[in-house]
């Protein structure tokens, strides 16, 4: 019928591995972590990840065809936006799935010009060999396939989907394209400068913190001053600190010291790091003074991936903001956060401004299931004059209240009801 859909018939090319994904994959998914895409464990032999499959459609090919508008990925910057376009459950239903869009960002890049992209956009099963887009004024540019929907690491749901450059594709391609008559424009290429909002950058704070064989994250305060969570570092084991590389600044690991950590029974889940030597070319971020309820939220961090391929970037929105007595002490967001995030900075993306560090996600251990997207952070107005007050005097015990929040603080960060009198089954309707 006019304006419905159309079924054509299509016929197959030839199947081509995309050598330079394949490496990335293999090196930024180690198989002893067990991720799997899919139902496919990474390393497994019988994994076909790095193939893709050319077809050509006569139905549709047209004299005056071109092919359509593209972007290579080597320019692409963590944080970019992307918009993914597939068809979730393959060909079912596609009447109701056909083209089904989803945003995201780039969340890390790794192999010969950013062959292999992770993004947090949301695609389900079937999306396989969907595009994914880089919005531009001029109108979308196709940048790179779908390769696996859900990534996961253990059991754990990392909420990540991974992309394949188109460009790392066609050159893989090329021999064969060309025997098939099919003559490939050259992709073009993008320089494009994107920061958090207010100038500020966001991966330039944030520290891949290792101590004996855990690691974390953590957020630089000043050249020599790291904040990071408590269950990061360990008493007593060697502590390691690599700011992220950025513009004028190698990737260094620098010797830490703990100076503070909040005691087990505290709820706010803190240590102080002093640095042995100061990180060059350092801004400190701007600290948030207020939270705005659904405003867009990014948080950066060596989750999952840990010292592969640098700090991962997610963005959600600042879901809920808890307070007792009228101040902020938790907040929570939609970005998707995973083991090796803790400590990493939540930014507004609108002020660039640092909203406060991750605490956690959430976990059922009834089931086992762990939910990316809900998490915790601990506000940075909470920890602010205390780091005043360290910064002015250097003595350790400025953050000694952490120690003595309130029974309400306490029942908050504890998943617990507030303190009061009893209240009412909330309604189901």
């Amino acid at each position: 019928p006019a304006g419905g859909l159309q079924r054509h018939e299509a016929r197959l090319l030839a199947l081509v591995p995309c050598g330079a994904f394949q490496q990335a994959l293999s090196r930024a998914f180690g198989q002893a972590e067990g991720w799997r895409f899919g139902g496919e464990a990474a390393g497994d032999e019988t994994q076909a990840l790095h193939w893709f499959a050319w077809l050509r459609v006569p139905g549709l090919d047209s004299a005056g065809g071109g092919w359509t508008a593209r972007v290579g990925a080597g320019c692409l910057r963590k944080g970019e936006g992307l918009v993914a376009c597939g068809s979730p459950f393959g060909a079912f239903c596609p009447d109701l799935f056909l083209n089904t869009l989803s945003r995201g960002v780039v969340s890390n890049l790794a192999g010969e010009e950013n062959a292999l992209i992770l993004t947090d956009a949301r695609c389900l099963p079937g999306t396989e060999g969907g595009g994914a887009f880089l919005p531009s004024p001029a109108g979308p540019r196709l940048v790179a396939v779908i390769a696996a929907s859900f990534c996961w690491k253990g059991v754990e749901w990392v909420g990540l989907t991974l992309l394949c450059s188109l460009a790392a594709i066609l050159r893989s391609s090329a021999d064969v394209l060309d025997e098939a008559g099919v003559v490939v424009p050259p992709v073009p290429g993008r320089v494009a400068a994107v920061q958090a909002g207010g100038g500020q950058d966001p991966l330039g704070w944030t520290a891949l913190v290792e101590c004996g064989a855990a690691w974390g994250s953590g957020v630089l305060l000043g050249p020599r001053l790291l904040l990071t969570c408590r269950h990061v570092v360990e008493a007593g084991a060697p502590l390691h600190v690599t700011p992220a590389p950025g513009p004028g600044r190698a990737a260094a690991v620098l010797g830490g010291r703990v100076v503070f950590a909040t005691e087990e029974s505290s709820p706010f889940d803190v240590a102080v790091v002093e640095l042995e030597k100061s990180v060059p070319g350092f801004v400190p971020p701007l600290l948030a003074d207020t939270f705005l309820p659904g405003e867009e939220v990014s948080v950066v961090g060596f989750g999952a991936l840990g010292r592969a391929c640098g700090p991962s970037v997610t963005v959600g929105i600042l879901s809920a903001v808890v307070a007792v007595a009228g101040r902020p002490v938790m907040l929570q967001t939609t970005c998707a956060v995973h083991g090796g995030s803790s400590g990493g900075p939540l930014v507004s993306s609108r002020s660039g401004r640092l909203l406060g560090i991750v605490a956690s996600n959430t976990r059922d251990t009834g089931v086992g299931a762990t939910y990316p997207h809900l998490n915790f952070c601990i506000p940075i107005t909470v920890l602010q004059p205390l780091i005043t007050h360290y910064r002015r005097t250097g003595n350790p015990a400025a953050f000694a209240e952490l120690n003595r929040a309130g029974e309400e603080v306490q029942a908050a960060w504890r998943l617990q009801r507030q303190p009061g009198p009893p209240q009412s089954p909330p309604s189901k309707l």
